[in-house]
Order: structure tokens, then C-alpha cells, then sequence
């Protein structure tokens, strides 16, 4: 009786987690119960193909990379070098793509949501933008339209 109650309410838990979650892959089932119990970890060689994509601003690779390296979306590390490779494939000195900036939003929102407190910071001395907060300002800001979009001085911005 008590292994058949210790089953069922695994089982409950198990449908309570997955009704909180609504994970759509098999791989983000199995991310999250691991990640639950802290056993889930990422691939570190897809992680550097994907960093090294990235430095070389081939930032569609990259992202198929760290898909790779976090199948189940839940490495707060890896979600933010996606939405930055969605900033910086959406920069422009004239406009910004409002699309990928969109993108590295929602990306960048699933990153702070997964840090420990909320508070992400990613030690990379070659990137300008080193937390969440600083990134999806940057990222909010690209997707505004205000009287400064008109200023001809925008050219001479740089790139973060």
C-alpha cells in the first residue's frame, strides 16, 4: 500500500509539474525533472561551437548551437548569448530589426526568469552588455520610435 501511495503521488506531481510548466518537447520534459533535482547540465562543446559563432558574428549557427548545448531551455548563461546574438544580428546603425530585437526579448525575459534571485550577469570581457537588465533595456529601447530615431548622429553609434 505504501509503494502504491508513494507512485501515485509521484505521478500527481509529476502532472501538477507538467500542467505549471507546459513543456512542448520531450527534451524540455526531461531538462526541467532534471533541472528540478539539479542534475541538469549543458553540453560544453555545443556551448563553445556556439560561442565561437558567435564571436565570429555568424549568430544564426550560434543560436543552433546553444540550442544544442540547452535542449530544454533552462541555462540562464545560454539563453542570454542567444538574445544577444539576436541584438547584434538585429543592429543596425539606421534602424534596428523590431523582429529579432523581439525575439532576443522574449529570450532575454526566459534568461532573467532562470537566474538564481533574478539577477543575471555573464562574465565575458569581450561583450559591452554583461547582464540581463542591461540587455533587455538595450533590446527595448531598439524596439521604441521616437524623435531620436531621426537624429543623423545615430550613425556614429557603436554597436554594444
Amino acid at each position: 500500500r505504501g509503494g502504491g501511495l508513494a507512485a501515485s503521488l509521484a505521478f500527481a506531481g509529476f502532472i501538477a509539474w507538467t500542467w505549471v510548466e507546459q513543456p512542448r518537447t520531450m527534451a524540455e520534459v526531461t531538462g526541467g525533472l532534471t533541472s528540478t533535482i539539479g542534475a541538469y547540465r549543458i553540453d560544453a562543446q555545443a556551448f563553445a561551437d556556439g560561442l565561437a559563432f558567435f564571436r565570429r558574428d555568424q549568430f544564426v549557427e550560434a543560436r543552433a548551437a546553444f540550442a544544442r548545448a540547452d535542449p530544454a531551455g533552462r541555462d540562464a548563461t545560454t539563453r542570454f548569448y542567444i538574445a544577444y546574438s539576436y541584438y547584434r544580428q538585429g543592429w543596425g546603425r539606421l534602424y534596428s530589426d523590431d523582429q529579432l530585437f523581439a525575439e532576443g526579448l522574449r529570450h532575454v525575459d526566459a534568461a532573467i526568469a532562470l537566474a538564481p534571485g533574478g539577477r543575471l550577469v555573464v562574465e565575458d570581457a569581450d561583450l559591452k552588455m554583461r547582464t540581463g537588465d542591461e540587455l533587455r533595456a538595450e533590446l527595448q529601447a531598439g524596439m521604441e520610435r521616437d524623435a531620436s530615431d531621426l537624429n543623423p548622429l545615430r550613425v556614429l553609434r557603436e554597436r554594444k
